[in-house]
């Protein structure tokens, strides 16, 4: 398996490449502040609707606060069967 954690320099090139940006925050937290081009989609439902934002042969970008959150996601994903979702960690960092 692909190491799942990104850097900054590697998330920005997968975005400009084409990657689908999550933010994995609460909407209320998006609502303060996300990346450019970031789509909110909580954790906490992500397994019920990634497949309306992403295919699995999509490329995806996840971020959130800390990076525990997008880690979560981007393992959930890739047992989904999404074998390109990355933890891009902090939204600090983006």
């Amino acid at each position: 398996m692909t190491d799942i954690f990104i850097d900054r320099e590697k998330a920005h090139a997968l975005v400009a490449a084409g990657a689908k940006l999550i933010d994995v925050r609460t909407p209320e937290e998006f609502e303060e502040g996300a990346a450019p081009g970031a789509v909110n989609v909580p954790v906490q439902v992500i397994g019920q609707t990634i497949q309306d934002h992403a295919a699995e042969s999509d490329t995806i970008v996840l971020y959130c606060r800390s990076g525990a959150r997008s880690d979560l996601a981007a393992r959930m994903l890739r047992s989904f069967g999404y074998a390109k979702a990355y933890n891009a960690g902090r939204l600090a960092d983006w």
